[in-house]
């Protein structure tokens, strides 16, 4: 690796570190396409290395959502455990997939969630609340069906979470997103592990990018707290289809 290589790493994951934080993702949503596009990295490996920032972006973006605005510890103990176990047995399956196939069932995914985004801004009736909708056991079926698409796609199931927490279940965004990162951060760990041990994480490319995001990620969630909830959730559709796009054309 170059030191231009390693600075351009830097840059990168300082912008992803800061959309990370805005959204509450960690940053591998738009660090996946990224990774195909600029460096063209297949889908597996570009998941495995953008694992590599995810998971330390999540730790710290969680600390950070959790100082603001407190996580309920029984909910997110809940999200995590659910998540973890079938994020880890979705990994074991994805590393033995056609790259190729799972480049067209990322961008499908990302379709469809945008479109179920915009659409629940149309639908929402009630004021949303900091406190949930539906008992606390739901959550566990909400993370198990997370942790399959964060194992998967590498994304850890916090940008599926998050729309599902403020609609069905009620929350405000920064509530949902902070939940969402709770959820995240066990299913990341063991999915990078996953990858890493079948040979798809580039640790060359994923150290600079995981160093960028840990020292902007904070910018972001500050940012998400000061945004009004329509405009939060309404920049949260656009970077999901500009995320699709970028990796449909890639």
């Amino acid at each position: 690796m170059t030191l231009w290589n390693g600075v351009l790493d830097l840059g990168l994951g300082l912008l992803l570190g800061t959309l990370g934080g805005l959204f509450g993702i960690g940053g591998g949503l738009v660090a996946i396409p990224a990774l195909g596009v600029l460096f063209g990295l297949d889908q597996q490996l570009a998941q495995g290395t953008a694992l590599v920032m995810v998971v330390p972006n999540v730790l710290l973006a969680l600390w950070r959502y959790h100082q603001r605005n407190r996580i309920d510890p029984r909910n997110a103990l809940v999200l995590a455990l659910s998540g973890f176990a079938f994020a880890w047995l979705a990994s074991v399956y994805a590393v033995r997939l056609d790259a190729e196939r799972m480049r067209v069932g990322f961008v499908v995914f990302l379709v469809l969630l945008a479109a179920y985004n915009f659409a629940r801004m149309f639908m929402d009736k009630r004021a949303p609340s900091p406190t949930l909708r539906h008992p606390w056991p739901w959550l566990a079926a909400l993370g198990s069906f997370a942790g399959i698409l964060g194992g998967l796609f590498g994304v850890g199931g916090a940008v599926l979470a998050t729309p599902v927490l403020t609609s069905v279940f009620g929350t405000t965004q920064v509530v949902a997103q902070g939940l969402s990162l709770a959820l995240a951060a066990p299913s990341t760990a063991v999915t990078l592990t996953t990858y890493a041990l079948h040979g798809h994480v580039d640790w060359t490319m994923g150290i600079p990018l995981a160093m960028g995001g840990l020292l902007s990620i904070s910018w972001g969630v500050r940012l998400a707290h000061r945004l009004p909830e329509i405009l939060l959730r309404s920049l949260f559709c656009v970077f999901l289809v500009i995320c699709a796009t970028a990796l449909a054309l890639h």
